[in-house]
């Protein structure tokens, strides 16, 4: 058994852990500590492992058909050659042409012949050049110099990847071509600088993109390096295009740094090298970011990123998880963006979804990179990639080591940035509404895994994570989603003092819960962590007691889901047979562990005088309290008959009018025989508390003694419980208010007994103390003869300890290391104020009747 001491520490810390962050007087301590008015605690919901990594849980209220997948296949011919730019996701309007049939001049006129199919080989030449020719025209460089040459070398990519340059001859109608000869090219380009013509256009295209290509093969010459057409485009992107002066060519320097050291590295990674093993692929990706990143030529510097990209993704057909860390770590760090973002986002997506892929994710800078993304990509020009990228970090939160790296790298700010943003976006249009819905789930998912951490707490508070948490959820009140995971983080949180006063400041957050409370009635996993936040909030702040019962419909939809939970219990129950099977007896478990933590909601807010007062003459508040008592037992589940009786005992503190309590007084009386009979010592405590506040009514003064309630507390005084003595006290000094029943205290021992506590516990608990003392006081109205009334061995033991317990050195002379300033001064005040006066009152009545002098006049006390 603990010793008197450590059970002291234990129980006077648990109250003062519940204060408020101002720093309390002595009177302010005395008044909670050890009050008939008692906070509950209770266990967090357990929520179990999903096992399945997916970007939406089985239990998810999103349908298969309106979420992303989470499986899907990926290869080397889903990247693009280059970067693409980000999809907008706009839709475009439909054209307000109407096409019409074509009509024919004459009735014998037949319909033209079809025309054979194209070669494809042809046909994508003739595509390529005109996609060319279109994409220059559109940058509006009209230089009409070089009509005279029409020609145009175009760089087409072999099936082995070199580039072959062709000769692309652009069409002319004869005609025109005649007029435009050297003697009329004056004439014509002064026409089209007065108007902007087509075929002006064209030709003007057409020899920029002639000069472009000579660039660009020259570049190729060069480099001696391969590449597709994408590639030239991305160069053209850069600058060539562009005409504009800031553009940069290639230094001969980097050229000749990137056929020493990058080529020979890429050829390695090309067939047949790329059939390699594994491990040498891995070796040969890690020397490539190496060797990129002394010759800063990673991020977008390096003027060949696209041949670097198309070489990186033709490995991702090797379908290695490690190779595809090494491959996603180097295409992070080119920047990659729009399809080609997504589809490295995907990569990582698929490894992670292994358990047995973290230690991958742990031996690499693949976690810096991945966290680069927050730095350099737009969440909602990359609305897929992100959500992608979101699910990695879901997945890889779930391990307990990559958690730890995460908090340290800063990914509760990154994410808490996130939400900003996006509530931001959202409170402006319903855009992108749906597609961050999915987003956030990821989002939120991270969070609850990293509120698992202590060390987490600070950063939640520091970036006002709870804020944004709570407009998260009152923008996607609908989506159960998203609320569910909110919910999660603050029951972790609100268990902390400091989240939780935090939370009860955010005045909007009440309303907030007791929507979820209305609209998610039956979703259970939902409604016990709502409730169980609200016992948190309600359990530490006095403010949010008053708040949340100021809110409309409180009550009334707390009472609400109190007598649905309980009919639920009730028709499982009355349903299932003697061996329940797993799911029924799970069934009822959940629904019992709702009823569990909205009860004690209810405790709590009556520790608010106000809010106590009004719901102690509740009639239907109490006649549920009461059906809980009834229909269970406490062998089957204690912790819900235990919040029963204890809030019953908080509604039995307040004497209003029209109680509802002291009407049902006898009727709960009886039922408390049920805990104090069972074999749970925190059972009978609950119940023997209970008793302490009823027997202040005469009616139960007299239920006790015909139910031999009394005996049974002088029994509990051997328990040598602080707790327990203390509500035994509680329960015989105010059945000592009665003359007649007085001499119950000379039964079963019952002096000796106390004088045991009050010498085991005295000088640790002077509550306890002072309410022995309180006990004799009463217990002695008619005392004339010392001896006679306590006894001669009884009353020397008295005249022994009262006289120490009242000397300020003896009394305070216990060890107080382990307890903090306040405790320390919790426990002077209450010797000072409440054993002192007492105690020295009874000694001087013993000390004047210890040789048979006549009695003085005294007010019996009562609990």
């Amino acid at each position: 058994m603990e010793s008197a001491k450590t059970k002291r520490t234990v129980k006077v810390s648990s109250l003062i852990g519940g204060l408020t962050s101002h720093q309390k007087t002595s009177a302010e301590i005395i008044s909670e500590a050890r009050s008939s008015l008692r906070i509950l605690k209770t266990q967090r919901p357990f929520t179990p492992k999903d096992d399945q990594r997916k970007l939406f849980g089985s239990a998810s209220s999103r349908t298969y058909e309106n979420r992303p997948p989470s499986s899907f296949s990926l290869h080397a011919h889903n990247f693009e050659g280059s970067d693409s730019r980000p999809l907008s996701g706009a839709r475009l309007s439909p054209l307000g042409h109407k096409p019409k049939l074509p009509t024919s001049s004459s009735k014998d006129e037949h319909p033209p012949i079809p025309k054979p199919p194209l070669d494809p080989i042809d046909i994508k030449r003739v595509s390529n050049a005109r996609a060319r020719l279109l994409k220059v025209a559109s940058q509006g460089n009209l230089r009409p110099g070089k009509l005279n040459h029409p020609e145009e070398n175009i760089n087409e990519l072999n099936s082995d990847g070199s580039l072959n340059h062709k000769c692309f001859s652009l069409d002319v109608d004869k005609t025109a071509s005649s007029q435009l000869n050297t003697n009329n090219v004056a004439t014509w380009k002064t026409k089209c600088e007065g108007e902007e013509s087509l075929p002006g256009r064209i030709m003007e295209q057409a020899t920029s993109l002639s000069t472009q290509s000579e660039e660009a093969k020259q570049d190729d010459s060069r480099s001696n390096s391969s590449g597709s057409t994408e590639d030239v485009k991305q160069q053209n992107k850069s600058g060539l295009s562009s005409g504009s002066k800031s553009h940069k060519r290639e230094s001969e320097e980097d050229i000749l740094y990137w056929n020493m050291k990058i080529q020979p590295i890429l050829d390695e990674l090309k067939p047949p090298n790329s059939g390699n093993s594994v491990e040498h692929l891995c070796k040969t990706c890690y020397r490539l970011h190496q060797t990129l990143n002394e010759g800063n030529m990673l991020g977008k510097m390096c003027k060949r990123r696209a041949i670097l990209l198309k070489t990186l993704y033709k490995l991702v057909d090797v379908g290695s998880d490690q190779l595809s860390i090494q491959l996603a770590k180097l295409i992070l760090a080119l920047k990659v963006s729009g399809k080609n973002l997504l589809n490295v986002c995907k990569l990582m997506f698929k490894v992670s979804r292994s358990e047995n892929n973290d230690i991958l994710f742990q031996n690499d800078e693949i976690l810096d990179y991945l966290l680069e993304i927050f730095n350099f990509a737009d969440p909602f020009g990359n609305i897929d990639a992100f959500l992608y990228f979101m699910g990695t970090i879901k997945f890889l939160t779930r391990n307990e080591i990559l958690l730890k790296d995460l908090l340290k790298k800063g990914l509760v700010e990154s994410l808490v940035q996130l939400m900003k943003e996006i509530n931001d976006a959202n409170r402006m249009s319903d855009t992108y509404f749906c597609s961050t819905g999915h987003l956030l789930v990821q989002v939120t998912a991270a969070l609850r895994n990293l509120a698992d951490l202590p060390l987490s707490r600070s950063r939640f508070l520091s970036t006002g994570a709870l804020l944004e948490l709570c407009v998260i959820m009152e923008q996607h009140i609908n989506d159960k989603d998203i609320c569910l995971n909110v919910a999660r983080i603050f029951s972790k949180l609100s268990a902390y003092t400091d989240c939780c006063l935090v939370l009860s400041e955010c005045l909007s957050c009440y309303q907030l819960f007791l929507t979820l409370l209305h609209r998610y009635q039956r979703n259970q996993d939902l409604i016990v962590r709502v409730v169980f936040i609200l016992g948190n909030m309600t359990a530490k702040n006095n403010k949010a007691r008053e708040e949340l019962y100021k809110q409309e419909y409180s009550v009334k939809t707390l009472l609400t889901l109190f007598r649905m939970y309980q009919a639920l219990i009730i028709k499982i129950k009355g349903t299932a047979p003697k061996a329940q099977s797993d799911t029924k007896s799970r069934k009822l478990s959940e629904m019992e562990d709702v009823l569990i933590k909205l009860i004690r909601v209810i405790a709590n807010l009556s520790i608010n005088t106000k809010v106590g007062s009004a719901l102690s003459g509740n009639q239907t508040c109490m006649e549920l309290l009461i059906k809980v008592l009834e229909s269970n037992e406490v062998h089957e589940c204690e912790e819900l008959m235990m919040n029963a009786a204890a809030t019953i005992n908080n509604l039995s503190y307040y004497q209003v009018k029209n109680s509802a309590v002291r009407a049902g007084q006898l009727q709960i009386a009886e039922l408390m025989m049920k805990l104090l009979l069972c074999n749970s010592m925190d059972a009978i405590l609950e119940g023997a508390r209970v008793f302490g506040n009823l027997s202040r009514s005469k009616e139960i003064r007299d239920f006790i003694v015909q139910k031999s309630v009394d005996k049974f507390m002088i029994t509990l005084l051997d328990a040598k419980h602080q707790d327990i003595c203390f509500a035994a006290c509680g329960v015989l000094i105010n059945l000592t208010v009665d003359k007649s029943k007085r001499s119950i205290l000379k039964q079963d021992g019952g002096i000796k007994k106390l004088i045991d506590c009050l010498r085991d516990f005295g000088p640790t608990d002077w509550q306890l103390a002072s309410l022995v003392c309180k006990t004799f006081w009463n217990y002695s109205e008619k005392i004339t003869n010392a001896a006679l009334c306590f006894g001669e061995e009884e009353t020397r033991e008295l005249l022994e300890l009262l006289p120490a317990y009242l000397d300020e050195e003896i009394a305070l002379d216990v060890d107080m290391n382990d307890l903090d300033e306040h405790l320390v001064e919790h426990h002077k005040a209450c010797w000072e104020s409440e054993f002192v006066p007492v105690a020295q009152q009874l000694l001087h009545r013993i000390q004047h009747h210890h040789s048979n002098r006549k009695s003085v006049p005294f007010s019996p006390l009562q609990n």
